[in-house]
């Protein structure tokens, strides 16, 4: 790895089922870590899950920032996502709610290191900024 793909931040954006704990969106980190071997610098949740406990607990234990995505950015990003979930798509209007969130918190030009991956009641997907 180049001294410039070091510097690039991370992303983990998550989707979760309402009442989905922080134990079960760290699983759903660690399995997209495990399959990208990078590690995020950033937590990104769907805004319309802000009233959840469970984003806000993992972005604590993880020792990174939060960021809540809001609805406009997730239909932009979306448009880039690889997976297309009928459950994420009836529900809110996304074709995947973790890859949606990752890619509009890296901003412009970020790119998914992989497809999401699903834990129980947990999605997350990795993110990488272009700069």
């Amino acid at each position: 790895m180049g001294g410039s793909e070091a510097m690039k931040r991370v992303v983990a954006g998550i989707g979760m089922r309402r009442g989905c704990d922080a134990q079960v969106i760290l699983r759903a980190i660690d399995g997209a870590c495990a399959l990208t071997g990078r590690r995020p610098d950033v937590l990104a949740a769907p805004g319309f899950s802000h009233q959840e406990s469970g984003p806000a607990d993992a972005a604590r234990k993880l020792a990174i920032a939060l960021v809540w995505v809001e609805d406009a950015a997730l239909d932009v990003a979306s448009r880039s996502c690889v997976t297309n979930s009928g459950a994420s798509l009836r529900t809110h209007g996304v074709a995947s709610v973790s890859e949606a969130c990752a890619l509009a918190a890296a901003g412009p030009g970020a790119r998914l290191l992989a497809p999401r991956v699903a834990v129980g009641a947990a999605t997350c997907a990795l993110a990488e900024a272009a700069a």
